[in-house]
């Protein structure tokens, strides 16, 4: 269209140019060069192609309808010596480019029979060129029709590798973003550095491990070796770029001389294709401590299918000693025999009651039914805590501020036991500073909710280990068999009950608070909120 309006525009200049230099040019035929010009501009300017290919459709008689007959007008006006069958070339062009093989062909052939047509009108003019002219315009038509066909093939060849590279960029624009996609959601860090140590690109599981806690991390670009805790991974990244293989090693990160944790490293080098792209070194990078702790998880399971299938073989045994002690009690006088005795039913019972709690772990978590029991909670927390404080020499470890006397909820006195016990012991395990002081409260949070917190002093919980405080077999201690917190989660939602963790301050003292949300026995159960489905 653009070449409609520059040949318009010359042929006017052409027509001022014959004016200027003596020569009588029509009003008429200026008149009809502007119109031309006009019409050319206009369909320039507000029309939109259309897809190619196409037979016809009402454009071609604004575009290829109008320039034949335009340039059939200037031929058959013929001024002076000019020759302006060259002009009839482009609408075969736009004929061959914009429309089908047969309507290039059809345009082809309409120019090629008016111009026929003009050597047939010029021979009865002048009938001594009669030979030459018909040559001629035969010639010139088989040149059109040439045009035509060399014109349409390469403009057919030519969108159809368009739509190739259009659907090879789709596609290669979806696989991106699909890769983008996988790459952010691997729980498995990512890192690309180059050959000057700055990363190029991370993933989040990558930021969440090098920056643990920050509140904005850093986006990419930045050097790696910008922190001193990432020296490992900036040596192991000049190592694979210098050896040209790839590596795979355990690394300690480590910030302020504190272990924050260990990471399985592995690099691998992109393919160098030349041309300058340089080649880049890609790190996975995995926290042991997750992989450690997914093996355990896979221990779990086993051991769950396999106490199934021992549970019998345990309950046998210890029915039949149960029985036993109760035979053998009936014939003791002695009365220090008979406290031998009851010790031996009191730890039978308490044995079965254990086998009972790990069975019910293996399995499905059990909503409490019927076997939940009404528990004066001060009362029974008052009671443990000074059992636990009278074992091992632990007077005056604990400090209670229980508030809630009257208050009772839905839990059993072993499984509570079991769950304050270990929260205890957990407490005095990791406290900080000699002379430690426990802090044991009950209190209410909300109308629904009955809040038992246990809080001691001490450094605050790693992020990397907060998210899985409450995982089996995870543990930051290597002595710890990380089934302590997992065993109390499991008994508290069987009770409705929730367990969390939280930083909290004591008299401006910071230290580590785990509580307890219970569900109180004067709410009716059908219109309280289950303290499990809370988030602490």
């Amino acid at each position: 269209m653009t070449a409609r309006v520059m040949i318009a525009l010359v042929l006017l200049l052409l027509l001022g140019s014959l004016y200027g230099l003596g020569h009588s040019v029509s009003p008429w035929l200026v008149l009809f060069c502007v119109t031309y010009l006009v019409g050319t501009i206009a369909v320039r300017v507000l029309t939109r192609p259309g897809p190619t290919g196409r037979a016809f459709d009402p454009q071609w008689v604004f575009t290829i309808g109008v320039d034949v007959v335009a340039y059939s007008w200037f031929h058959y006006l013929q001024l002076g010596n000019l020759n302006f069958t060259p002009l009839f070339a482009l609408p075969v062009l736009l004929a061959s480019v914009l429309g089908s093989g047969l309507l290039a062909l059809a345009t082809a052939a309409g120019i090629a029979l008016l111009l026929l047509a003009d050597a047939w009108w010029m021979a009865l003019q002048f009938p001594a060129d009669t030979a030459s002219r018909f040559l001629q315009a035969g010639l010139t038509g088989s040149g059109f029709f040439l045009l035509a066909l060399l014109t349409q093939q390469l403009a057919s060849r030519l969108a159809r590798e368009e739509l190739l590279a259009r659907r090879s960029v789709q596609a290669a624009r979806l696989q991106a973003e699909v890769n983008q996609l996988v790459i952010e959601t691997l729980a498995d860090g990512i890192l690309v550095v180059d050959g000057n140590g700055v990363v190029r690109a991370v993933n989040p599981a990558a930021q969440r491990l090098l920056e643990p806690g920050a509140i904005s991390r850093r986006p990419p670009p930045f050097l790696l070796a910008a922190e001193a805790a990432w020296q490992p991974l900036v040596t192991l990244s000049r190592r694979t770029f210098v050896e040209r293989q790839q590596l795979a090693e355990e690394v300690d990160i480590a910030v302020g001389g504190a272990l924050q944790f260990k990471a399985y490293v592995r690099t691998r080098l992109t393919v160098n294709l030349g041309g300058g792209h340089e080649s880049l070194c890609v790190m996975f990078l995995q926290d042991l401590r997750e992989m450690e702790a997914r093996v355990r998880t896979e221990k779990l399971a086993a051991m769950g299918r396999m106490s199934v299938a021992v549970a019998h073989e345990i309950r046998n045994p210890l029915a039949a000693i149960s029985q036993a002690n109760a035979l053998l009690e009936e014939d003791l006088a002695d009365p220090a025999l008979k406290r031998f005795s009851a010790l031996i039913a009191q730890n039978a019972a308490r044995l079965a009651r254990i086998v009972d709690d790990v069975l019910d772990v293996s399995r499905a978590r059990q909503a409490p039914g019927p076997q939940a029991v009404s528990l004066a909670l001060d009362r029974a927390v008052a009671d443990i805590c000074t059992d636990w404080e009278s074992q091992a020499s632990r007077a005056g470890r604990i400090t209670t501020n229980l508030t809630l006397p009257d208050l009772a909820v839905l839990f059993e006195q072993d499984h509570l036991r079991r769950v304050l016990v270990n929260l205890l012991d957990n407490a005095e395990r990791h406290a900080s500073g000699a002379g430690f002081e426990i802090r044991v409260d009950t209190a209410l949070a909300d109308e629904a909710l009955a809040r038992l917190s246990v809080w001691t002093p001490g450094p605050p919980i790693e992020q990397g280990v907060q998210r899985h405080l409450f995982e089996p077999f995870f543990s930051s201690q290597s002595r710890s068999t990380g089934l302590g917190l997992y065993l109390c989660r499991e008994l508290c939602e069987r009770h409705s009950a929730a367990i969390g963790y939280q930083r909290s301050q004591r008299a401006d003292m910071p230290g580590n608070e785990f509580f307890v949300l219970f569900r109180p026995v004067a709410h009716d159960a059908a219109g309280v909120t289950p303290a499990a489905t809370i988030e602490p």
